[in-house]
């Protein structure tokens, strides 16, 4: 007799990291320091400085993204977490947010001027996307209703599935993963969800689905996939057993020493990338929203810093400017022309 396969729901009940009703980290990961009021933290929100956004619109590159054709793994990038991976005509989207804001009402959290020069008719048909969380900024239900006809299948953390399928549709193929779960995608091609710490939630409710980072490993090359998440031990422990890399998609920027367990200040991103042994560091998840109070291009600045002085190699790539792996990093300090 065939053996029946676990529903999601199923599957999240017997997580390891799923626990009183909601998913955990690994480590202790309060929301906030202590001594931080969400009151004081909304006053700051509603003062945000001028310099979280840009003076002028950001400065984009066009590619033609259906012509492309490498043998060697190419990321474009389209600005905060967002970016695709081709290579040997195979395409993977990850994080795809292109509805011009992050945030359940279009007017609030807008994308910067210049940041929205793709849209999903700019793409490819899709042979996978990759959602890390169910997070607005990386979770986008426009884009999704959007792509359900140009793809072949999302892979997401446990839980985000209903995330998906809400906007998508119940007939899209959807694979959702456990911390250590690997997944065959096609010949060539294996997706590892691994951890990250963070915390997921698209209302008042937390915790009720995972958040990960991904391993992908395609036609021999490694590429780490972030998402979200605070420093920890993780890194260490997924570079131990998954690395080296021969690239990390790392997030840096919307940090804030009122929430240091939930996202990476820039210089941690730094060692981030040199526990998971990644021989190039991509910094993400800025240039495009202001989720913070730092200045716009501060990840830039001190992320670029601190990998001079580790010598860690880093790409700084423009929005849609091509990263070829093992032959071509972008590096100029576009930033600083804003």
């Amino acid at each position: 007799m065939q053996k029946k396969s676990m529903t999601a729901k199923e599957k999240m009940q017997r997580s390891a990291n799923f626990s009183n009703g909601v998913f955990q980290n690994l480590s202790l990961t309060p929301m906030k320091l202590e001594d931080v009021t969400y009151f004081s933290m909304l006053k700051d929100a509603l003062n945000r400085p001028a310099d979280t956004k840009p003076a002028k619109p950001l400065p984009t590159i066009k590619t033609d993204l259906k012509k492309r054709s490498s043998e060697k793994p190419v990321i474009v990038w389209f600005g905060h977490s967002s970016y695709l991976i081709q290579v040997k005509g195979v395409n993977i989207l990850v994080d795809p947010v292109f509805s011009g804001s992050a945030s359940p009402f279009s007017f609030m959290v807008k994308a910067f001027p210049g940041a929205d020069a793709y849209q999903v008719k700019d793409m490819p048909d899709i042979d996978a996307v990759i959602i890390t969380h169910n997070h607005y900024d990386h979770l986008d239900t426009k884009t999704i209703a959007q792509l359900k006809s140009r793809t072949g299948r999302f892979y997401t953390a446990l839980g985000v599935g209903r995330d998906i399928a809400g906007c998508a549709g119940n007939n899209v193929a959807i694979t959702e993963m456990d911390w250590w779960d690997t997944e065959a995608v096609a010949p060539g091609i294996t997706l590892t969800a691994t951890p990250a710490r963070h915390f997921s939630g698209r209302g008042l409710k937390r915790g009720g689905s995972l958040w990960a980072s991904f391993v992908l490993e395609i036609f021999g090359y490694k590429i780490f996939i972030g998402g979200d998440s605070g420093y920890d031990s993780h890194f260490k422990t997924i570079g131990d057993k998954l690395g080296p890399f021969d690239i990390a998609l790392l997030e840096c920027g919307q940090y804030n020493e009122a929430w240091p367990f939930i996202h990476m200040m820039p210089e941690q991103t730094v060692q981030a990338a040199i526990d998971l042994q990644a021989k190039v560091l991509m910094p993400v998840h800025w240039a495009k929203f202001a989720l913070s109070l730092h200045p716009w291009n501060e990840p830039a600045i001190r992320v670029t810093k601190s990998a001079a002085l580790h010598q860690l190699a880093i790409t700084t790539p423009r929005i849609g400017e091509p990263v070829v792996v093992g032959e071509s990093y972008p590096q100029d300090p576009w930033w600083n022309q804003i």
